[in-house]
């Protein structure tokens, strides 16, 4: 064994975090990596009480090619440390955070959720939910034992993994003892499984709770979907099964299973942002926590007492909901323009108690839209909602020194507005009315358009997200943008 700084194991891999757990190169995420960012996790656990050696630390991981060995990895880690791995299985991500929270033990997920599997991430979780980013320096402070590595950082052999039974079974219980099995009699509904984690359990979650699922589109090969970034080959997709097999809906998740993806009776996906907006409408939240890059129909729709923005990323939301019901307010939920759903309140109803579940979830606002649209359709309860529309692109291989020059060029104190409405509003066709920079730059017109650009944190791409009042001018704002910022930068 040897001393090793996580930090400087970061500085020789490039394997950092990003918006939400560490991400890398599956290269670059070698059996030292992943050993080392585990330990110096656990370690930093330890320094704050909330976990000690001869304890359980629960393990679970997506369906990519490089996810079982990184997992045995993390699992070595947690014996090295005179931990005792619990491995839950290829599950999605809260599927394993609601087993340990419930158990009050940590949790360590290998997933690189939506991104290509030529890379991959480590996403960790205290015993009370997810890190957040004020811990990150803290973890990568420590100093921790490690491994006589080879010079290729990986290790001769690995633990292997049992599979611990029940998870599963409790996360669909969850919903099964709060929906009830007849809340969804009579849907007919597709899976697109693609190569989600959580594609079989979502069929049995529907079908639990009295729909009937149709899987479509399994794939055993890993395809990255987007929930924000939609594939034009899976809008496609989901249009011709729609035509072919009059669905109610079509339902589906991104890699780990907690972004959703749901598209009405034509085929037609829904933004992240309004479904999960809905949810919180079925669920009867009043506070609602948000990144500034979500729909601001979340306001003009009156249905909440506030909307509360935050950077974007999962640990912004729920340090946002941890000070509002610190603040003694209740019912407070987060979502994220990805989809994803954060209960951060219990959520009671004539059958029981909906638990909270402060991370990221798919299935819950699956079912709420599922069980709001009997009677009507998904596109009635979007068509009555406020006319605004979010278009997201990219682009893709936008390194970090030209983001950074784009953004020193937005804000420059002298020429910034007079260089953004030199670019930008002739195709707004408005003057620029506000900048916030909460993360990234977000560009109000005066006409309500908006374009906000920004670094992605989980991979080398320039995210553009265009709102407006209807898809085409949205789409055309978005795509417009990112065709003058990759001339220019």
């Amino acid at each position: 064994m040897m001393n090793m700084s996580v930090a400087g194991l970061v500085q020789t891999s490039g394997v950092a975090f990003g918006t939400s757990g560490a991400r890398g190169l599956v290269s670059a995420m070698t059996d030292q990596v992943c050993h080392g960012y585990a330990a110096g996790f656990l370690a930093y656990l330890a320094s704050k009480g909330l976990w000690q050696p001869g304890n359980k630390v629960a393990l679970a991981g997506d369906l990519r090619p490089s996810t079982p060995r990184m997992l045995s990895a993390c699992a070595l880690a947690v014996e090295d440390m005179g931990g005792v791995p619990v491995f839950c299985g290829y599950v999605p991500t809260p599927a394993l955070a609601y087993f340990a929270m419930s158990e009050a033990i940590p949790a360590i997920m290998v997933t690189g959720s939506h991104i290509p599997d030529d890379r991959n991430g480590i996403k960790f979780y205290r015993p009370d939910g997810e890190i957040l980013k004020h811990e990150e320096p803290d973890i990568l402070a420590q100093n921790v034992y490690a491994r006589a590595w080879p010079a290729s950082g990986m290790a001769t052999s690995l633990p292997s993994l049992a599979v611990r039974e029940g998870i599963v079974e409790a996360y669909v219980q969850r919903y099964l003892d709060f929906f009830g099995p007849e809340s969804l009699r009579g849907a007919r509904i597709g899976v697109y499984q693609h190569s989600a984690v959580g594609r079989d359990i979502l069929v049995e979650i529907l079908e639990t709770l009295g729909a009937q699922a149709i899987p479509l589109g399994r794939s055993e090969q890993f395809i990255p979907v987007d929930t924000e970034a939609v594939r034009a080959e899976d809008i496609a997709l989901a249009r011709g099964w729609a035509n072919e097999q009059h669905f109610d809906a079509i339902v589906s998740t991104d890699g780990d299973s907690d972004r959703p993806l749901v598209a009405d009776e034509a085929g037609e996906w829904l933004r992240g942002d309004v479904l999960a907006m809905l949810c919180a409408r079925v669920l009867a939240m009043r506070i609602v926590v948000t990144p500034v890059s979500s729909n601001t129909v979340a306001e003009r729709s009156g249905f909440f007492t506030r909307v509360e923005r935050t950077r974007i990323g999962s640990p912004y939301v729920i340090a946002a909901m941890q000070a509002a019901l610190a603040a003694g307010e209740r019912q407070v939920c987060g979502y994220e323009a990805n989809g994803g759903f954060l209960l951060g309140s219990d959520v009671r109803n004539e059958r029981g108690v909906l638990t909270a579940l402060p991370t990221r979830d798919a299935v819950l606002p699956i079912i709420a839209i599922l069980i709001a649209a009997r009677g009507t359709s998904i596109s009635k309860l979007v068509a009555d909602l406020p006319s605004r529309v979010t278009f997201s692109d990219r682009i893709a291989d936008f390194a970090p020194h030209r983001s950074a020059a784009l953004m020193a060029w937005l804000t420059d104190e002298t020429e910034g507005e007079a260089q953004i409405n030199e670019t930008f509003a002739p195709i707004s066709g408005a003057m620029l009315a506000e900048v916030n920079h909460i993360d990234g730059a977000r560009l109000t017109f005066a006409n309500g358009q908006i374009i906000h650009l920004r670094q992605s944190g989980n991979a080398p791409e320039l995210r553009c997200y265009a709102e407006a009042e209807n898809q085409t001018v949205a789409r055309d704002l978005a795509k417009r943008a990112l065709e003058l910022i990759g001339r220019r930068f």
